[in-house]
């Protein structure tokens, strides 16, 4: 099952600029996800004038929205809020014009807290990792 950006704006309450995922893909394993990132989007013009890198943050953004088929039936009737981030680690740099594609899979749920296991990469070369944490909250 392939999702694409607009069945994922059925799932998920983000939009331009901050839709962060084109596309994703329920596995065995868990789901794939990928973003393009633009030639020219906000979060680098000052992040740095002449050498435009994508900040850490978004790329935490971009992994937390690529998890979001994981647990889509619960965001029926809920919201998902970042309750935090473990072990996220930063191995490459990111630039405008990368496709990011995200693996991710469910490490743990207990009530309302999702736990998630994901990991960035370009061109195969991992570039972001970490453990994200979820909060579903009522809409």
């Amino acid at each position: 099952m392939v999702t694409d950006r607009e069945q994922l704006m059925q799932i998920i309450p983000h939009r331009e600029p901050m839709l962060l995922v084109d596309w994703s893909e329920l596995t065995e394993d868990g789901v794939i996800s990928g973003y393009t990132i633009p030639d020219d989007p906000y979060f680098t013009r000052g992040h740095f004038p002449g050498n435009p890198i994508v900040p850490g943050v978004i790329l935490c953004e971009i992994m937390a929205q690529g998890s979001v088929l994981l647990f889509r039936e619960q965001l029926k009737d809920k919201l998902a809020l970042y309750a935090g981030m473990d072990k996220v680690r930063f191995k490459k740099s990111v630039r405008p014009g990368d496709t990011v594609r995200v693996h991710s899979r469910i490490l743990n749920c207990r009530g309302p807290f999702l736990s998630v296991d994901a990991y960035a990469e370009v061109d195969g070369e991992q570039c972001c990792s970490g453990q994200l944490s979820f909060m579903l909250v009522d809409k």
